[in-house]
């Protein structure tokens, strides 16, 4: 029987098989030849959606949108000021709200149990953009990117998550890595490490598909024979300002640099999720440089500039993989 995920929601990726995961890849690539010859696509014609951002973005939103007007559908962007979710309404009354309205909701936010009461109480699909636990619509357009620079055999090779491990990206890889069959390097001071039950819950499905998960303070040590190197920014979205501080001084020494590039393997690629702070070409990265006087964070301009950088391939990747997410689910 094949893969049949219409009225799913999207949460998290611990709640799809590997088998799941790799027909929403095949979507996206099929998604992606579609896009890229002019191919109409309008499957889902007349459907609506509704975009619920307490977090800004400029990936996540483009690319559900661009997604969803290319499968035919009418899109609602919601910013975190323009409804009462949490403020004069509940989360659940907003859920049985839009969902009375919509066919497909996405939350990108704060708390995971935000998400899930919407998915709980809406009645209709609901697709994770970020929460501050996980990132899974991320995971599929670095997994497609992975995919299309090893000729789609992805088994058994090796990504390094350096820097802020305990995040929701670096939490999110784990997660995709053991399910597909790819091992999984934390790399980062030891405080910055992934939670324990998140490292418990991956171990028997990495070893069940035939992987590993290591956790190393070495950068050298990890990025030796690697063949992707991830890396994300070093505060994340909500965190106040005054981390900054703590974060420069515990994790320049696992800033992404030429150096431990050519440590990798021949192949080896790197990404990164973006935004990224590789110049002071932000407003963020000048108040830093003149602050700190750093003028490069988790990685530097050479390396994301440089040509096994795939950043922007994978960028693309997220509207592929989010139109994919809507589709299997809304069909």
């Amino acid at each position: 029987m094949g893969v049949n995920l219409s009225g799913r929601s999207f949460l998290r990726l611990l709640d799809f098989s590997t088998e799941e995961i790799e027909y929403l890849l095949k979507l996206s690539r099929n998604f992606k030849d579609l896009k890229r010859t002019g191919t109409p696509h309008r499957y889902l014609e007349g459907k609506n959606i509704v975009l619920l951002f307490q977090k800004t973005s400029t990936r996540t939103r483009c690319a559900f949108e661009v997604g969803a007007m290319d499968l035919g559908m009418g899109v609602t962007y919601l910013d975190p000021g323009s409804s009462q979710m949490g403020k004069k309404e509940s989360i659940e009354d907003t859920a049985r709200v839009l969902g009375r309205m919509y066919d497909g909701i996405e939350f990108r936010g704060f708390a995971q149990e935000d998400v899930e009461e919407l998915a709980a109480k809406s009645g209709v699909p609901v697709w994770n953009g970020l929460t501050d636990l996980w990132h899974p619509t991320q995971m599929l357009a670095d997994i497609l990117t992975v995919q299309e620079n090893f000729n789609y055999d992805i088994k058994g090779k090796t990504l390094v998550f350096m820097g802020d491990a305990k995040n929701n990206v670096a939490r999110s890889l784990m997660v995709v890595c053991a399910k597909l069959g790819m091992n999984f390097v934390a790399c980062g001071p030891e405080e910055c490490m992934p939670a324990s039950d998140v490292i418990e819950a991956c171990k028997p499905i990495a070893e069940a598909n035939g992987c590993t998960i290591t956790l190393t303070t070495d950068p050298k040590a990890a990025c030796t024979g690697a063949h992707v190197i991830y890396t994300d920014v070093w505060v994340s979205m909500g965190e106040p300002d005054e981390v900054w501080t703590e974060r420069i001084n515990q994790l320049e020494a696992y800033r992404v640099t030429q150096e431990l590039m050519d440590l990798a393997d021949p192949s080896a690629i790197f990404l990164h999720c973006l935004p990224s702070f590789h110049d002071t070409n932000t407003t963020i990265g000048a108040d830093i440089a003149k602050k700190f006087g750093v003028t490069e964070m988790e990685v530097t301009d050479e390396v994301f500039e440089g040509p096994q950088s795939k950043v922007f391939d994978e960028a693309e990747n997220r509207m592929h993989t989010i139109k994919a997410v809507m589709y299997a689910t809304l069909k």
